[in-house]
């Protein structure tokens, strides 16, 4: 499980290449939060502290300037940097992070498990408990950070 410390930041994109002369990169962004490449944006990596100062849409990726990128061999030397930002405040948002070790309940108030993993899915992601059920994360009504998930599921999804 990650530290403290680690569920503070997360990952949001990757470097991925140079673009241009001037010390532009391309960023994949991994989030659906834009304002991560707002200008005047930290963002976080292994290389030190980067901040924005523009980003454009390009191709499914950003065209991104960074304060301390400054040329194309600069670009080319942060190729595959990962990205990382500190978590947003955002009460509508269930962070992947809160849910490990965490017990789940039923509406009944009958305990089904411990969340040992959550799995990407498409349609909505799983819980994954150590008794084997898996949960739509869409059936989660409330949850207390690495304690308690409180789900509402269909009559049979336990059985």
């Amino acid at each position: 499980m990650p530290s403290a410390d680690e569920r503070a930041t997360l990952e949001v994109g990757r470097i991925v290449k140079a673009h241009a002369l001037r010390g532009q990169v391309i960023v994949d962004l991994w989030t659906d939060r834009l304002e991560r490449l707002s200008p005047g944006t930290q963002l976080l990596s292994a290389k030190g502290p980067l901040v924005v100062l523009s980003a454009a849409a390009h191709q499914d990726r950003y065209i991104v300037s960074f304060d301390l990128i400054q040329t194309r061999e600069d670009a080319e030397s942060w190729r595959g940097v990962v990205l990382s930002a500190p978590r947003l405040d955002d009460d509508d948002v269930i962070w992947i992070d809160q849910l490990f070790d965490a017990e789940v309940y039923d509406s009944s108030g009958v305990r089904r498990g411990v969340v040992v993993d959550v799995e990407s899915n498409p349609a909505s992601d799983i819980l994954v408990l150590d008794s084997g059920a898996l949960v739509p994360l869409t059936f989660v009504t409330n949850v207390v950070a690495n304690v308690r998930v409180d789900v509402e599921v269909p009559e049979g999804l336990f059985e």
